[in-house]
């Protein structure tokens, strides 16, 4: 599908912004960008000085300035959202107004546009989720479903998502803030050594979304497949790389809500999932209401999967994190000043 004008909801976030640089490489003729933050609208708008770059100030809570916003636009990518735990869980129909209410203003406002493609982000905490935020995507997930279903499979709109763990270096993640305690001379505060974390770089969401917009089918969600470590070794490359292997740790304990490991995908969900490699689709169940023939005629072919999560992914030793750690320029130029002013 050619792609000649689109939107990106929540555009100056990490994602928004390294979408719509890619975007803009590829010769697309416009890309807007909807988000409430002006103040980011205006340094991104002087940074990039490119006049196919369009700013819409709006809320996706508010269905007008959606509408006004996806008007002639092929294809949606949608990243608005309360996306920190603790201010989820502290604040949950904040959560629901936006992750859930706000996304279905989106889908809405783009079927009645006749948007060709829209791609929604989630997060590996909306499955089995045990706080507000990963509840809200998990039903954000449910309501894209939904709308898709009810489209059909030869809908002029395709309905898909994206589901991925926590985005290296991504605003208000943890690498930036233990580069941070390390620089300043602060003991690095870490909640449990033990918890596992699925670890992808931003380049690698952005392949995700780009694999789904060229791949869905309706209604189709996509994982894409990614190793993890645990937060204490994560800390351990990063004092290595600092050259401060003696550097302080203080363990702070569990913050709100927080789980030992993250899941990208449940048993049930893989069993009717398409290994795509370095992918999985996970195929949206398209049967209607009618549960008659499902309550007499079960499934009798059984398919033996287990959870697709951060502690049975392939672990990276500190080694490799380190390598991993490198190939991020956000990582690498603060090694690089770092080591040069020493």
């Amino acid at each position: 599908m050619e792609i000649r004008k689109v939107l990106i909801t929540g555009g100056t976030g990490s994602f928004g912004k390294t979408m719509l640089r890619g975007l803009l490489e590829t010769g697309v003729e416009e890309v807007r960008v909807l988000s409430r933050d002006e103040e980011k609208q205006d340094a991104l708008r002087n940074d990039l000085r490119d006049a196919r770059v369009r700013f819409f100030i709006g809320d996706i809570r508010d269905r007008e300035s959606v509408e006004r916003a996806v008007r002639g636009v092929d294809c949606v990518f949608h990243a608005a959202a309360l996306k920190q735990v603790p201010s989820c869980e502290f604040f949950p129909m904040e959560a629901v107004r936006t992750n859930v209410t706000g996304s279905e203003n989106v889908l809405r406002a783009s079927v009645a546009a006749g948007v060709r493609s829209v791609v929604c982000l989630s997060t590996d905490k909306a499955v089995f989720p045990v706080n507000a935020m990963g509840m809200s995507k998990a039903m954000m997930e449910k309501v894209a479903q939904s709308i898709a279903r009810s489209l059909g499979p030869n809908a002029e709109t395709t309905i898909s998502m994206v589901r991925y763990g926590n985005v290296m270096c991504s605003r208000g993640s943890a690498i930036p803030l233990f580069i941070n305690q390390i620089k300043s001379g602060r003991p690095i505060t870490v909640t449990e050594p033990l918890m596992t974390r699925f670890l992808m770089p931003l380049r690698d969401s952005v392949a995700l979304v780009h694999h789904a917009f060229n791949h869905a089918r309706q209604g189709d969600l996509f994982i894409r497949k990614a190793p993890a470590s645990t937060i204490a070794d994560l800390v351990t490359a990063l004092k290595e790389l600092f050259a401060r292997t003696d550097h302080p740790v203080e363990i702070i304990g569990w913050r709100h809500a927080e789980k030992l490991y993250e899941t990208l995908a449940s048993a049930q969900e893989l069993t009717q999932s398409e290994d795509m490699g370095d992918y999985y689709r996970i195929e949206m169940d398209a049967r209607d209401l009618n549960y008659t023939p499902y309550f007499s005629e079960g499934d009798r072919e059984v398919v033996q999967h287990e959870d697709y999560h951060s502690h049975n992914t392939h672990r990276l030793s500190v080694h490799e994190i380190k390598e991993l750690l490198m190939s991020l320029p956000e990582v690498s130029s603060e090694v690089a000043a770092w080591t040069a002013a020493q």
